[in-house]
């Protein structure tokens, strides 16, 4: 009843078939590859966050050779030997920290060499105002951990249309519309010890960089899609399958349909 199926016809379709299936397959194992690749990015950056490590010079971490705060590097504690520019001090407004509206105290650490270091010395509830312990003069040493640029959507980042004084988004192209110093070391530096009034800035995830992003759900569901395709290959298949079998059983035994 079967021997239609070593045809030409049938055996062109089912290797048709079987392609259709084995190319599901691999795309379907490919993008849930790509998922656990983002689930595991996810892991590492949330125990790279959580990993307290030896503080070191900024320059051990952000060197000519690795110049920017990437997954590996963000959240790690560092420390930075300069002194503040008192005069050009930024507020960081729409920040949010434990549900509550705030803003960030941005102070510049020119280094020895003239490079400067974007540091947030902490954080106030409610609007920005210029009532904040101003930074110290002289020579300091400031400990801290390392940020990641924001990009605009990020934790409330903006592109612009502040008033002076205020910084709609930390990162280096926008601190050097600002201030032309001779150069920013990348992303920013939240200090541990704050003045009085402020509170500690933890760690923030990077916008994308922890591996669990739309992206990533969007790859378990292509993933999911490609199965449910190889599934319907094998579906129709058999159906045909079946149904041609039965039409096989249905002239062997004279129950062709009569034609006009």
């Amino acid at each position: 009843m079967y021997r239609f199926l070593l045809t030409p016809r049938w055996l062109g379709g089912t290797a048709l078939a079987v392609a259709a299936v084995v190319v599901c397959v691999w795309l379907g194992s490919w993008q849930l590859g790509r998922f656990e690749d983002r689930v595991t990015t996810h892991h590492e950056t949330e125990q790279s966050l959580t990993a307290s490590g030896e503080t070191r010079p900024i320059d051990a971490l952000l060197s000519p050779a690795s110049p920017q705060v990437t997954t590996e590097t963000v959240g790690k504690p560092v420390s930075i030997t300069g002194s503040y520019d008192t005069e050009h001090q930024l507020l960081v407004p729409n920040r949010v920290l434990d549900g509550k509206q705030g803003y960030y105290v941005l102070t510049p650490l020119r280094t020895a060499d003239g490079h400067a270091v974007a540091v947030v010395r902490g954080w106030a509830a409610g609007s920005p105002s210029g009532a904040v312990e101003p930074a110290p003069t002289g020579p300091v040493t400031v400990t801290g951990r390392l940020q990641a640029n924001e990009s605009v959507g990020s934790n409330g980042a903006v592109a612009g249309g502040l008033p002076a004084g205020q910084l709609g988004m930390i990162n280096r192209a926008s601190l050097l519309n600002v201030l032309e110093y001779d150069g920013w070391y990348d992303g920013w530096v939240a200090a541990d010890q704050v003045p009085a009034g402020l509170t500690a800035v933890p760690t923030v995830q990077p916008q994308g960089g922890d591996g669990l992003t739309l992206r990533a759900f969007q790859n378990l569901g292509y993933t999911l899609e490609w199965f449910v395709f190889g599934g319907f290959v094998i579906f129709m298949w058999f159906r045909l399958v079946r149904r041609e079998a039965e039409a096989e059983q249905d002239r062997a035994l004279g129950l062709d349909p009569v034609l006009d």
